[in-house]
């Protein structure tokens, strides 16, 4: 077992980036994610590990650095919230457009504009439907919890660099300020320039060789029959990714008429209203997306023929529905998809998604 700790989301993000050999950290203060900068200052990993931290001018500013210390083939991430991503959108689309690897962590905040500081999954059409400009994809990692919030930063990069695109972990303001016990992981050592060279030679900017050509990065193609080629490119890839990335966890599905499908900190309370809706002798069950995209539509279009319906949890004003109800109709089927959640940094409770998985979806 590795070594345990009690540590905020935020904290462990981290922590890991750290122990996963991350090579540098560009970012802004926001809250709710401001620790995870403020943990990253007060560890020093220069010292130990020789990664960069830097508190950049503002959030374009911090992507732009991302955007160059990527094309060295480096392991690079940022962190904002929800206002500070938005700012950060037309350089994410310019990484996608480059394809690139990076990590980027969003700890959302209620909006739309300066909103609130209180948690949020409102976030969740700009991560998965690309947010900047231009027909590009992130892969998304939900985390449910602080143990996931450290995984996931291992994970998110191991998938930028398999496929060349950015990555981001989404979570919200819960799971960044809860704290919980937290496995750590060991120390992966950072790669040098010539481990850089052996794996990402083809595209990374290292330094010109003499055994190979010139690389230039850029997402710049003014040729239009050219640019269609890299827009194909980049669909195939996204397909691929829809075909071996999909993630996701069931809860006491097996027998389940009802299912609930939540995400995040919604998912964590949706555990509880199982619970309490089973005891009532409703058999409902719980689906988890761990990966928003590429979205699991498959499993659930396989869970369509066998429920009565489906009712999406969201800390937002519906959003996951609309490709929960996608993928029932990739189904065939015609069964009710449904949605409840709250507005504005409020969390639901349990009982409130029992009871509107009564009055919306069973009594309905």
């Amino acid at each position: 077992m590795g070594e345990l700790r009690l540590m905020k989301g935020n904290e462990v993000i981290a922590e890991a980036a750290i122990r996963c050999g991350c090579d540098a950290y560009f970012g802004y203060p926001i809250t709710p994610q401001s620790e995870v900068m403020e943990t990253l200052m007060a560890r020093e990993p220069w010292d130990e590990t020789g990664m960069v931290v830097l508190q950049a001018e503002s959030e374009v500013a911090s992507i732009n650095m991302v955007y160059g210390a990527a094309g060295t083939g480096k392991k690079v991430m940022t962190s904002s919230s929800s206002p500070g991503i938005s700012l950060m959108a037309e350089g994410i689309s310019y990484i996608a457009g480059a394809e690139l690897p990076c990590v980027i962590v969003n700890v959302q905040r209620g909006g739309p504009g300066l909103g609130t500081i209180q948690p949020s999954q409102a976030d969740y059409f700009q991560s998965t439907k690309g947010g900047g400009h231009g027909d590009y994809r992130l892969i998304v990692l939900a985390p449910a919890s602080v143990q996931e919030m450290h995984d996931f930063v291992g994970l998110a990069f191991d998938l930028a660099f398999k496929y060349r695109n950015p990555a981001m972990i989404l979570a919200d303001g819960a799971i960044g300020q809860m704290m919980e016990k937290v496995e750590l992981g060991d120390f992966v050592p950072r790669k040098t320039s010539a481990e850089i060279d052996a794996v990402y030679g083809s595209w990374a900017t290292t330094g010109k060789k003499a055994s190979r050509a010139k690389n230039v990065i850029t997402s710049l193609e003014l040729d239009s029959a050219l640019m269609e080629q890299n827009n194909l490119r980049f669909q195939e890839k996204y397909r691929k990714m829809q075909q071996d990335e999909v993630r996701y966890e069931m809860i006491q599905c097996e027998d389940a008429e009802y299912i609930l499908v939540a995400f995040g900190s919604s998912a964590r309370i949706c555990q509880k209203s199982v619970e309490l809706a089973r005891a009532k002798g409703i058999k409902v069950g719980l689906f988890r997306p761990i990966t928003l995209f590429p979205f699991p539509t498959e499993p659930i279009a396989e869970l369509a023929k066998k429920v009565k319906g489906f009712m999406t949890v969201e800390m937002n004003a519906g959003q996951m529905i609309e490709d929960v109800r996608l993928a029932v109709g990739c189904a065939g089927e015609s069964k009710p998809v449904l949605y409840f959640g709250r507005l504005g940094g409020i969390i639901p409770t349990p009982g409130e998604v029992v009871d509107a998985l009564e009055q919306k979806l069973i009594g309905g």
